[in-house]
């Protein structure tokens, strides 16, 4: 079958399942000495370092127990996988392999949520032609004007001829002027496809400190920000960020963003 011994997959199972338990005897121990203190706090008076001495050893315990479980489960999982692995083809997993490493280069990359210029042109031309109905970051400034202005726009339609994406502003502004839904032509660069929002793994993992562009709270414009945080690994799928020129009270307010409505920050981003 292959080099995975299935005896010492099983007792490396049992192991963990026993530490598991260790650690379940450890965690009523220390709640017993809990409910103890809560109930009579003067113990620890009539005890001196004792109760807490013991309180901290099974702490220790917990720990120690907790790493084993980490070390344990890590094995396991490898065994599997190369368990797994086991049955493929050497073609399957060299194509498996190539595929784990080009997830990994697209993780790395934080140009990949927009057209990338290397890529060959018949790939963009697909990408751009799927983006018809989606809403995308879009440059609508023009390229003499003193700032770069992004919105929120919808792709209507985009012309593989001159390459060009046809795009509805939905929400204009409230002047007389803007009233109205605008729609604008724009090249290929002055568009950034969002990651999908429902799918989170989509999106670059900006880390803290990058420059980002990113939707202000309550607003369809985009505009520069520097990552604070990220809880892209939480439940809250956010990234926690500082905009420029966001001054309150002499600092910047951290705000949340979803991470559907952030990109990368345009090369020559002039704000």
């Amino acid at each position: 079958m292959s080099g995975i011994d299935i005896g010492v997959l099983l007792e490396k199972s049992k192991e963990l399942d026993q530490l598991r338990k260790e650690q379940e005897e450890v965690l009523l121990d220390i709640n017993k000495m809990h409910k103890k203190i809560q109930s009579s706090p003067e113990v620890i008076e009539k005890s001196g370092d004792t109760i807490l001495n013991r309180l901290r050893s099974l702490y220790c315990h917990a720990k120690e127990l907790s790493e084993n479980e980490v070390s344990a489960s890590n094995a396991l999982m490898n065994m599997l996988d190369a368990l797994l692995q086991s049955g493929h083809s050497a073609a399957q997993r060299r194509r498996i392999e190539a595929n784990e490493q080009r997830k990994k280069r697209m993780k790395l990359d934080p140009d990949i949520a927009k057209f990338n210029p290397a890529a060959s042109m018949r790939s963009q031309l697909e990408q751009a032609v799927n983006l018809k109905g989606e809403q995308v970051a879009a440059r609508v400034s023009s390229d003499d004007a003193e700032k770069d202005e992004w919105f929120i726009v919808k792709v209507i339609n985009f012309d593989k001829d001159t390459k060009e994406f046809e795009v509805l502003d939905e929400e204009p502004g409230d002047d007389e002027e803007s009233a109205q839904q605008r729609k604008y032509k724009l090249p290929m660069p002055h568009i950034i496809p969002f990651p999908k929002k429902n799918d989170p793994s989509s999106a670059p993992d900006f880390p803290p400190g990058k420059h980002v562009l990113a939707v202000y709270p309550g607003t369809t414009a985009l505009y520069k920000a520097t990552v604070v945080n990220s809880h892209r690994k939480r439940k809250s799928d956010d990234y926690i960020l500082e905009f420029d020129d966001d001054e309150e009270d002499g600092s910047l307010p951290q705000r949340s963003v979803p991470f559907y409505r952030v990109v990368q920050l345009p090369e020559g981003h002039r704000q």
